[in-house]
């Protein structure tokens, strides 16, 4: 159960039972389907009448307002990280736009990309650029934005470009030593950074060359040969009246990723891009210094007039960001938090969680219950970092009674929870992504190849016991005494 500051026993109600529990989570998704596909197609009011439902049913076991408006500020404030990344990455695909870069490197991949290759392409770059700075936002928000671009110069689904856009992200997201998740998830299990991802390779490393295969196939028929020509020519035509393009317009790219490799934090890294932006869009495009505040918090509003598509223009792929284009994807991670604040202080997913583990009688149903555990937290709290720590909180001492190495369990976890975060519409991660790409997580997530294949495998290795390493009776003794340790440590407290 989360712990809370500023709040007394007296404030925290009885067990919630079980079947109150289900009709919460059976009533938010209702609420939240109906919304998508029966109303006005947003998150923002579904996710608020289920924060709603669930503190009813908390009032309605003695759990106190103040206790459960604690949750929620506790689950808001988990997300705040996130939320300025957001603000910050519309900035910066702003000052990008603006600036000319990333409208050079559509430009430069049109001329260089095969499009029967361009899936494939799309995914081992943004798993490059994700693995180097390790954050998935970014990689998206940058290149994966360009392209967007480029699919639609050569005619394939945007789509699938943000399929594969995502896959590769999370790719190099859930490898880097540099991302959130990765420290995160040895962090909660209790193994080591580098021995996660060694291991990770196993589960991932299948998973990837299937999603690579896949694009490969499907690629091929990808692209409209019909329009590909003109799309192109048009986009390129156009880009050259509005803006100066250059080679060395993406240096940029290359500062903000060298930055983050030398370990600068992402918001000051950031800032260092939006920086380098502002200096290609006053010394490159001629863009007066009293327009920059505007096209910061607006987005840049690109002159072109020309009709690529039905339902593209060339305005829309070289215009847009700012503050202001963030703040949509920001309100729903702020209702989503509150949401699930609720869930996890009134104890409702930690009841879950336990009856869930009661069917985890061998390794492979053990790693199936921490695998749908996992992308159960993801839909109904929508938030991949409290998909981690939950499960990795609840089942640890599970992996160890069974002698399997903690790192069993931080695969599982990002096997699961990292993955499948972009996959959920309403998830932070399915809104971010869907907010940079201008493709919602329905559309691209048939074409997430990676993000739902690797859970299976996951799975598959937990039934056959491939790598799925044994602790030795040495390393069993050990963890066995640290527990004790602890559990007398935490007695001690009690009574003092």
């Amino acid at each position: 159960m989360l712990a809370l500051s500023g709040v007394t026993e007296k404030e925290m109600g009885k067990k919630i039972p079980m079947w109150q529990i289900l009709l919460v989570i059976v009533l938010a998704l209702t609420v939240i389907i109906y919304s998508i596909f029966f109303s006005y197609g947003e998150l923002h009011m579904p996710m608020i009448l289920a924060a709603v439902i669930a503190a009813i049913v908390g009032a309605l076991n003695k759990w106190k307002w103040s206790f459960m408006e604690a949750g929620m500020i506790a689950g808001i404030s988990r997300s705040m990280q996130a939320c300025l990344i957001l603000l910050l990455v519309g900035i910066l695909i702003s000052t990008w736009k603006a600036g000319g870069i990333i409208p050079s490197m559509i430009y430069y991949g049109l001329n260089i990309i095969n499009p029967a290759y361009f899936l494939v392409t799309v995914c081992l770059l943004c798993s490059f650029i994700s693995l180097c700075i390790g954050s998935s936002y970014t990689t998206a928000g940058t290149i994966g934005v360009a392209m967007i671009g480029i699919s639609i110069g050569i005619g394939v689904n945007p789509a699938m470009t943000a399929g594969a856009v995502v896959a590769g992200s999370y790719f190099g997201d859930k490898m880097s030593p540099l991302s959130d998740t990765t420290n995160l998830a040895p962090a909660v299990a209790g193994s080591n950074v580098f021995e996660h991802i060694r291991h990770m390779i196993y589960t991932t490393g299948p998973s990837y060359i299937i999603s690579l295969g896949v694009y490969l196939i499907i690629g091929r028929g990808a692209a409209d040969a019909s329009l590909s020509l003109g799309l192109s020519d048009t986009l390129q035509e156009e880009i050259l009246n509005e803006f100066v393009i250059s080679p060395l317009l993406l240096l940029p790219v290359l500062i903000l990723v060298a930055a983050v490799f030398f370990k600068v934090p992402v918001l000051p890294a950031m800032f260092v891009g939006v920086f380098s932006g502002l200096i290609c869009m006053g010394a490159v495009q001629g863009i007066g210094v009293v327009d920059w505040f505007s096209i910061m918090h607006y987005g840049y509003e690109a002159s072109s007039t020309a009709v690529l598509t039905a339902d593209y223009t060339v305005a829309d792929i070289v215009g847009g960001g700012g503050f202001d284009y963030m703040l949509w994807t920001v309100s729903i991670v702020l209702c989503s938090m509150s949401f699930s604040g609720v869930l996890e202080a009134t104890g409702m997913l930690s009841s879950v969680a336990e009856g869930i583990l009661k069917f985890a009688k061998k390794d492979g149903t053990l790693i199936l219950v921490t695998v749908s555990s996992c992308i159960f937290i993801n839909l109904i709290c929508a938030d991949q970092y409290l998909a981690i720590i939950l499960p990795g909180r609840m089942y640890k001492e599970a992996f160890e009674d069974r002698k399997l190495k903690n790192k069993n369990l931080s695969r599982a976890l990002e096997d699961s929870a990292t993955l499948t975060s972009p996959l959920i519409p309403w998830n932070v991660c399915g809104a971010t992504m869907g907010g940079f790409l201008g493709v919602s997580a329905i559309q691209y997530a048939p074409y997430a190849v990676l993000n739902w294949i690797n859970p299976i495998v996951s799975v598959i290795y937990g039934f056959t016991g491939i790598t799925m390493e044994k602790m030795s009776d040495e390393e069993y003794e050990s963890v066995m005494e640290k527990r004790r340790m602890e559990t007398e440590m935490a007695l001690k407290t009690l009574e003092a």
